[in-house]
């Protein structure tokens, strides 16, 4: 007799339930090897069952190897099918993996980096895909090359000639999943153990784990309200790259003047090392007009890194790398091993979307709407805290920098914040060297309305008026 169940009310199918129970009965060994189990007839008329329902979980059990049938003599559990527990089997259902922990309690997070994804342009999007998928030869469904499809690199070289100054051919371009993936990239092309990376201090965490991923050393320069302090390079190490934010330093957002740029482009002309410049969000420039790339200085020195996330959507994975020309043949060779190639149908609806001016016209509508929410944002923070803050970095991109006077971001003091509803981010967590900026906060704004940023304000009014008033106290 087999002790097994049927829960008709589980969206489970019944064979799946037979087979399920009666699997983990063997691996655990309360079904022996060579133990005889019931004939289907039998174990259908048990479980008041269909017999069709047996026969089909027994079928699945012999073909995976569970059991074995002797003609004339029945169905026996087969040699070697235990397997001896070892730790366990961990619960799904208790974890909150892939959940928001934040859900379900009105919480205004002013992550960085998050453009308005209600204000995507679906629907000339969706009119384009139907088009592509439409027009596209049968060609189009196979596999690709690596480094992206000619009319999306085609496009791009004109429209980063024209926009951002960037000097390239189409063939120097190689399309990425995102900007992660560029980075990762050219850290395997370029880096390998204990080699040098001169890198800005603070700058994004994720990119201190690209570079140190494969053994190199980080060697740190502090910025300063125009982004590195290129005074600061050092002439006693031999470093394979640079890297930099120069259009928008991320976090602290400085912009490099033209005088650092000659600095460093002579500076790698000198040491013989690379400029990694990653361009993340310049086009956002709402104080004067755009800032030039690094890489139009000097293209053979400069590997130009841009993506589509924060101009358009994270959702479309959608980056580039624009390389010296003698690094296109080794990058390729890369990219083809990470991941073959991006996926060509999305590239081929993006490269029509530049083409037609969509981009364009995009970027210039959410500027209005940006500089709109940065500057309520502005108005909200000096309003609430007065003369007990300074703003800086917002002349570009979607977050600013509030700097306090008397005030340390401990992460006590960050969680207790979180109570109230609202999430900030210090600077802190992407410094390398700690402790020089305790009491700075990166505030995104780009995804918030009016609405959300001001009652974001609020709640951070509150909270910090409570936890003083809390500490003063005892």
């Amino acid at each position: 007799m087999l002790w097994i169940t049927i829960d008709r009310s589980l969206d489970i199918p019944l064979i799946r339930q037979v087979y399920e129970q009666i699997r983990v009965l063997i691996l655990n060994g309360d079904l022996q090897s060579g133990e005889k189990l019931p004939s289907t007839r039998e174990l259908a008329s048990e479980l008041k069952v269909s017999r069709n329902v047996i026969l089909e979980a027994y079928d699945q059990l012999l073909a995976e190897g569970f059991l074995v049938s002797q003609m004339g003599s029945g169905t026996f559990v087969a040699d070697g099918a235990f397997l001896k527990e070892h730790g366990g089997i961990p619960s799904f259902h208790s974890t909150d993996w892939g959940e928001d922990k934040n859900k379900g309690h009105n919480m205004i997070n002013f992550r960085s980096g998050i453009p308005a994804l209600d204000l995507f342009p679906r629907k000339i999007w969706a009119r384009l895909s139907l088009a592509i998928w439409n027009e596209a030869a049968p060609s189009t469904f196979g596999y690709d090359v690596p480094e992206g499809r000619y009319e999306l690199r085609q496009v791009l070289s004109r429209y980063l000639l024209k926009t951002r100054g960037v000097v390239c051919h189409p063939e120097q371009i190689v399309v990425t999943s995102g900007a992660t993936q560029a980075l990762t990239l050219v850290s395997k092309l370029l880096l390998s153990t204990e080699d040098s990376v001169i890198i800005e201090d603070p700058i994004t965490s994720d990119i201190q784990t690209i570079f140190k991923a494969l053994g190199s050393s980080l060697y740190l320069i502090p910025v300063d309200e125009y982004g590195i302090k290129t005074s600061l390079l050092p002439s006693h190490i031999s470093p394979k790259l640079v890297f930099v934010t120069p259009s928008h330093q991320y976090p602290l957002g400085g912009v490099l003047p033209i005088q650092r740029r000659i600095q460093l482009i002579n500076y790698s002309r000198k040491t013989s090392c690379y400029l990694v410049e990653d361009d993340y969000d310049s086009e956002f420039r709402y104080e004067g007009p755009p800032v030039s790339s690094l890489q139009g200085l000097d293209p053979e020195r400069v590997l130009y890194i841009g993506s589509f996330s924060k101009i358009l959507s994270p959702a479309l994975r959608m980056g580039y790398v624009i390389l010296p020309s003698h690094l296109i043949e080794k990058c390729r060779k890369l990219k083809w091993f990470s991941d073959l190639h991006t996926p060509s149908m999305d590239q081929l609806i993006l490269a029509r979307f530049i083409e037609e001016g969509h981009l364009e016209r995009h970027i210039m509508k959410m500027k209005k709407i940006y500089k709109k929410r940065r500057d309520f944002l502005i108005h909200c923070l000096k309003t609430t805290f007065s003369n007990n803050i300074k703003i800086c970095g917002y002349s570009t991109g979607l977050h600013l920098i509030v700097e306090w006077k008397e005030c340390h971001f401990s992460k006590e003091l960050l969680d207790e914040i979180e109570v109230f509803g609202v999430k900030i981010y210090p600077v802190e967590d992407h410094a390398i060297e700690k402790g020089k900026h305790k009491n700075r906060i990166i505030l995104g704004f780009g995804h918030l309305t009016n609405g959300e940023i001001e009652e974001g304000i609020t709640r951070l009014n509150q909270a910090m008026y409570s936890i003083k008033s809390r500490t003063s106290a005892t």
